[in-house]
């Protein structure tokens, strides 16, 4: 494993690590929420490439730019208030959270109510889904190497909408892409993750249920894929507890390049957009845009605006650049 200044000191990795997390997520994002569509489903069953060349962002990368946007514009650590103004301005003014998740939704609530975190995030009905871990990847991004700074700046982020699971599982994604980013194994990346679900929570248990069921089918894929599906399965796919239990287990199966871990996680299912910019935002950090094949990264440069409207037409590029000059 890299140190965090040896990172720092080869500035052409950093930026190719910085660009590999964010595209990957991004890319993850799309092509996970492609995978599911009727069409493909019908056509291909499992895809391996864009369909006809057709790519959007949903939430999960817009909300992950404005992640990136508060850490960009707050000259790296942020505040709660950030946080919250980064909301009021691009979050709370949309007519209708096109493709946004219910959190998100009951959030603006909130804050148009003038509730402030954490309890804008703690009185929600849906503060255990995975709405901030999806979009906590810049974090890790930013905190590369520093998985404790990673968890806090998470927990500043995510109470805005979010509370226990709900932030527990927006620690576990930044401490991911944070010790992935300087080369961490995928054992030493999953104790990361676990270090972020407390004693007897139901995070903890899905977790440890996701690593039986893999440890059992001794990594054979096929032995732990149904397992994966209906051991972890919830009435709310959404939810921190199956979403990133599945997302690891998929990780911990297929990990030894980019793409490879990123076909069989977009292809899993259930909230496959969200499982897919996870896993691309993981595996992007430890692999570098360069193991990306370079006509997924353009189909997904630009974002849709499709929940978000400030994202349309974002250049995700010069946001990774941007991100890697703040950290020093």
């Amino acid at each position: 494993m890299l140190t965090r200044q040896e990172l720092l000191s080869n500035r052409e990795l950093l930026i190719d690590k910085t660009r590999g997390a964010l595209c990957g997520l991004a890319i993850g994002d799309s092509f996970g929420d492609a995978a599911r569509t009727p069409d493909n489903q019908r056509d291909y069953g499992f895809i391996t490439d864009f369909h006809k060349g057709d790519s959007w962002s949903t939430d999960d990368t817009e909300f992950a730019l404005m992640v990136a946007k508060t850490i960009i514009e707050a000259g790296g650590d942020f505040t709660s208030q950030d946080v919250v103004n980064a909301w009021l301005e691009n979050v709370a003014t949309e007519d209708e959270l096109r493709r946004g998740g219910v959190s998100e939704v009951e959030a603006c609530n909130n804050l148009r109510r003038g509730i402030r975190p954490p309890h804008s995030g703690r009185f929600n009905p849906y503060h255990q889904s995975d709405g901030a871990a999806m979009r906590s990847g810049p974090i890790g991004i930013y905190c590369a190497g520093d998985p404790e700074k990673a968890k806090y700046l998470a927990q500043v982020d995510a109470e805005v909408s979010h509370s226990e699971e709900g932030v527990w599982g927006a620690q576990a994604v930044a401490v991911a892409v944070s010790l992935a980013m300087v080369d961490a194994t995928m054992d030493e990346i999953w104790d990361g993750v676990m270090s972020c679900a407390p004693k007897d929570s139901w995070f903890e248990e899905t977790l440890k249920r996701a690593a039986d069921i893999v440890e059992r089918a001794q990594g054979d894929i096929a032995q732990a894929w149904m397992p994966l599906h209906n051991d972890l399965f919830s009435t709310h796919r959404s939810t921190v507890c199956e979403a990133l239990p599945e997302v690891f287990g998929c990780l911990k199966l297929r990990h030894e390049n980019f793409k490879s871990g990123l076909l069989l996680a977009c292809n899993f299912g259930r909230d496959a957009d969200t499982i897919g910019a996870v896993a691309g935002a993981v595996l992007g950090a430890r692999y570098g845009a360069g193991s990306i094949p370079q006509h997924w990264i353009s189909k997904t440069q630009f974002p849709s605006g499709t929940c978000l409207s400030f994202t349309k037409g974002i250049d995700i590029l010069d946001y990774t650049d941007k991100i890697a000059a703040l950290m020093k």
